[in-house]
């Protein structure tokens, strides 16, 4: 296992929220946005789809840097997605915000599951680590007032479900069951198990 000390992690995403959650945690990536097609990704259940989504955004910038020798000292390459799901059906980001608050007037009072996929790739190696974290997320009885106001933000169109808890949505959730940060869009508990099956020591990755 790599000893404490900086590993230059690369995140494969450009979701503000999952590069915060890192920096939150002592971890400064580099952020290189895969430019995967979203759309034309498709999965046999919600879940299976996050983590479709998290691997073909992982490969497309790890073959990117393997050819790129600017990045030489990137060892590993996270990519991750999320997709929320209720009664069966998975929803990414809405397309614009008639669907928004369309999708809060159907969740509002509900539960629904939000899967975030992650998918690890060691460079310089053929190893790689995935797994997909889900927490259930119960909503508040929010007005149609309030719906109109949250969609008007601007917030709810960039994120999958049409939510965040991290964000202007945070009081209209109402509970989560499950690691928080698997809604935010990355489970910190579970990267770590999935590099320490890597042979990656969490500590490696503290920014010094």
């Amino acid at each position: 296992m790599s000893p404490p000390g900086r590993v230059r992690l690369v995140l494969a995403s450009a979701s503000p929220a999952r590069l915060a959650t890192l920096r939150a945690a002592g971890v400064e990536p580099e952020v290189v946005v895969s430019g995967v097609d979203e759309d034309a990704v498709t999965g046999s259940s919600p879940a299976q789809l996050a983590a479709e989504l998290a691997r073909r955004k992982a490969q497309s910038v790890a073959q990117r840097l393997g050819a790129d020798r600017l990045h030489v000292g990137a060892e590993l390459v996270l990519g991750c997605d999320s997709v929320f799901e209720m009664d069966g059906v998975g929803y990414g980001k809405p397309a614009d915000a008639g669907v928004a608050v369309a999708r809060w007037q159907a969740m509002r009072g509900r539960r629904g599951t939000l899967h975030t996929g992650h998918h690890v790739i060691r460079l310089g190696s053929d190893r790689s680590a995935q797994a997909v974290g889900s927490a259930d997320v119960t909503f508040a009885i929010v007005s149609d007032p309030e719906i109109e106001a949250y969609v008007a933000t601007g917030e709810p169109l960039g994120v999958a479900g049409a939510f965040t808890i991290d964000g202007l949505g945070g009081p209209f959730v109402e509970r989560v069951d499950g690691d928080p940060h698997t809604v935010v869009g990355l489970s910190l508990p579970l990267l770590r198990r999935l590099l320490a099956s890597l042979d990656v020591a969490w500590p490696s990755l503290w920014r010094s």
